[in-house]
């Protein structure tokens, strides 16, 4: 059966190698991860002038930092000489420069070259033409947002648009001052499957009630279907029984302050393309973001982040991120047994889409005209 035969109810899905192809993989990797605006790092991570943490985006390994003047500086994490990695560790802290393992070229915080062997020899060597070639760089939500393309798209266009879209009001994310909370948990999750399908899991909840019986218990009608994003500005209820977004619905910790009383006791998510999730509860917030490494392997870094003072108190937050991270590994499992499916003959032609899941073929529609460029 072809798409245009299929019943009025369904679509279809992407083809299966679009999930598998390492070719195809490449094309994202250049159209989609190296054009747009990147979430790399918790702000927060960065506490100090020198402190650094190297994220892959797309192909290219990156350098975020804070520098002297407590900016934050990205830059392409490779040495100018001879193209060795500069960093070789995820994460660290220089006093004052970065220097190549390689041949000891030297670079400041600010990006500059500021020594090498026999550096004082060859004047002609201009400290700042062959300095780390920078990234752009945007701050938001706490985090901190990178771009790889000569020329970044609207930052607000393309990310901060997305929450307004989602839901429904410019000012309602601002509400739970996401870049005042401190992390209290994290947790880094390596998913074997293409980064697709876990946007597509995430998307929708035609599967909540097959498999998140935790999360049907606080949010109940989540069981019936259809996701929160699915509709704009429409949060999610608790349980009438439920005092607290936690894996067994008791009370959790103090409410954001900043957020309204029609926030209160509902749960919102916003999918922002291409590799953030951020879901929102009264009392903390839930950052995912993905980084793609292979067309078959995902790494999730997801964040629980809470008021500084519950954090800074040492409070017991176990129950509202075991209610998550049990959301997380039953999506991650899932998208897992998916993936080899992409590769059978039976998925040559993709899938199918029912109603509740027919937002996620906008999703598609987006994937393939950014392929096309």
């Amino acid at each position: 059966m072809t798409a245009t035969e299929l019943p009025p109810s369904l679509i279809p899905t992407l083809p299966g190698s679009s999930y598998t192809d390492p070719q195809i993989f490449a094309v994202e990797q250049e159209k989609i991860f190296e054009q747009m605006w990147f979430c790399a790092v918790r702000a927060g991570d960065l506490a100090k002038p020198g402190s650094f943490r190297t994220v892959q985006v797309g192909r290219e390994s990156v350098l975020v930092t804070r520098s002297r003047d407590n900016s934050v500086k990205a830059f392409l994490n490779i040495c100018r000489h001879r193209g060795a990695r500069l960093c070789t560790e995820e994460t660290g802290e220089v006093k004052r420069a970065f220097q190549c393992p390689y041949h000891a070229w030297t670079y400041g915080l600010d990006g500059k070259l500021v020594a090498a062997p026999n550096l004082t020899s060859m004047p002609d060597v201009d400290r700042t033409t062959y300095g780390l070639i920078p990234v752009h760089v945007r701050e938001w939500l706490g985090y901190v947002w990178v771009c790889l393309a000569e020329e970044p798209p609207s930052f607000e266009a393309d990310v901060v648009a997305a929450a307004t879209e989602r839901l429904g009001d410019p000012g309602a994310i601002d509400r739970y001052q996401i870049d005042e909370l401190s992390v209290g948990r994290r947790i880094r999750y390596e998913v074997r499957a293409n980064w697709k399908l876990i946007i597509e899991n995430f998307m929708e909840c035609y599967h909540c009630a097959t498999i998140h019986p935790e999360l049907t218990e606080v949010l109940p009608e989540f069981a019936g279907g259809y996701a929160a994003q699915y509709y704009v500005g429409h949060g999610a209820e608790f349980a009438g029984e439920v005092e607290g977004f936690t894996v067994d619905g008791s009370a959790g910790v103090e409410r954001i302050p900043t957020v309204s009383d029609d926030q209160d006791r509902k749960y919102y998510a916003i999918t922002i393309k291409p590799q953030v999730f951020v879901n929102l509860v009264p009392d903390h917030v839930i950052v995912h973001r993905m980084f793609p490494l292979a067309a078959d392997l995902t790494v999730v870094e997801c964040d629980w982040l809470f008021v500084k003072d519950v954090v800074d108190a040492g409070r017991d937050v176990s129950r509202s991120v075991e209610l998550f991270h049990r959301v997380n590994v039953q999506d991650f499992d899932a998208c897992e047994r998916c993936q080899p499916g992409m590769d059978s003959r039976a998925y040559r032609a993709g899938g199918v889409l029912v109603p509740s899941e027919h937002h996620i073929g906008e999703f598609h529609e987006w994937v393939t005209d950014r392929l096309r460029g």
